[in-house]
């Protein structure tokens, strides 16, 4: 059985199992009920823009929003989606190339060179390929959700310039292969924590840093312990909101239309507004008396291509998209 074959089969069994507000029948229901599930704090601009969204369809849909993990557990966003028990979830790559192992591709380092080519690849034919794969598993792509570029945050007093001047540095990164492996690829020694004991680690030396956008450094005060930023940009970090395909299938046209509308002027916002804030945020950062300042990046994105295209996950990797999104970036 090959792997179209295996998602195929594992989605017509979730959705075996599944109840959608929308075959319901009319006298049934005032509006189609759409929850939404993200990790995000309701002091997130994210949150804000998953408030704008709600708004704007609210006379076609009764879209609920759940913020900070409040409805489903972290991480359960996509296996909600596909048993049914939720109709829109906030979702790392990283999750779904666990399932679609071509996914991966998106969670490599040095891949997008910006916010704007990570918009343009998702509008491109490429996104049409990335979001044909997810809907064989069951959930469908409405737009990559922009949320910073990680930089790296060190403790020590040290200076980086290349990726072998990180080898032996304990840095914190998420659990699951592909975000210890991106850890690697730029040249240090990954180790999986959780994000609410980072502060911690931290402060007591556990760690010697760790990698996030500049506006999770500001939320989680993590420049109180700490003496530098490296700006490596080492990944544009995003994740996607994703509907359940058959709760899509089952809206008309018009819905769709007006749904996807939503979506895509509301995360334009948030994304002007996160860049935006990184920009003040180096400034804050500098004045708090950390080091800020761009290493060599091309060394670094140099060591993480030579890193990725060894490893399998590039033998994943759909042919000719790496060329596709290059080319989508220059």
């Amino acid at each position: 059985m090959n792997s179209i074959t295996r998602r195929a089969a594992l989605a017509a069994a979730l959705f075996a199992t599944s109840s959608l507000t929308f075959g319901l029948p009319a006298a049934a229901q005032d509006k189609p009920v759409l929850r939404l599930s993200s990790v995000v704090s309701d002091n997130d601009i994210r949150a804000e823009a998953f408030a704008e969204i709600s708004a704007a369809v609210s006379d076609m849909f009764d879209l609920q929003v759940f913020n900070g993990a409040t409805l489903v557990q972290q991480g359960s966003e996509l296996t909600s989606i596909q048993r049914g028990n939720l109709e829109l979830g906030l979702i790392a790559p990283q999750t779904i190339a666990e399932q679609v192992p071509e996914w991966s591709i998106v969670t490599s380092a040095y891949l997008f060179n910006d916010a704007d080519h990570l918009k343009a690849t998702f509008a491109s034919d490429v996104g049409a390929q990335l979001t044909a794969l997810t809907d064989e598993i069951g959930i469908h792509i409405l737009a990559p959700v922009y949320f910073g570029t990680r930089q790296v945050n060190l403790k020590p007093d040290m200076e980086v310039n290349t990726p072998e001047d990180l080898s032996g540095v304990t840095l914190r990164m998420p659990g699951g292969d592909a975000w210890q492996f991106l850890g690697e690829a730029i040249g240090a020694n990954p180790t999986p924590l959780a994000y609410a004991e980072v502060y911690t680690a931290l402060q007591t030396g556990a760690i010697d840093g760790q990698d996030n956008p500049l506006p999770n450094d500001y939320n989680m005060k993590f420049y109180e312990v700490t003496s530098q930023i490296v700006m490596t940009s080492h990944l544009i970090g995003f994740d996607v909101l994703a509907i359940g395909t058959e709760v899509w299938e089952g809206m008309t046209p018009e819905q769709q239309a007006a749904l996807q509308a939503a979506v895509d002027t509301a995360i334009d916002k948030s994304t002007a507004r996160h860049l935006e804030r990184e920009a003040e945020l180096v400034e804050f950062f500098k004045g708090e008396g950390l080091k800020v300042y761009e290493p060599d990046r091309a060394a670094f994105r140099s060591f993480a291509r030579d890193k990725y295209l060894a490893s399998e996950f590039a033998a994943s990797w759909p042919e000719g998209m790496l060329d596709a999104i290059n080319a989508l970036g220059e």
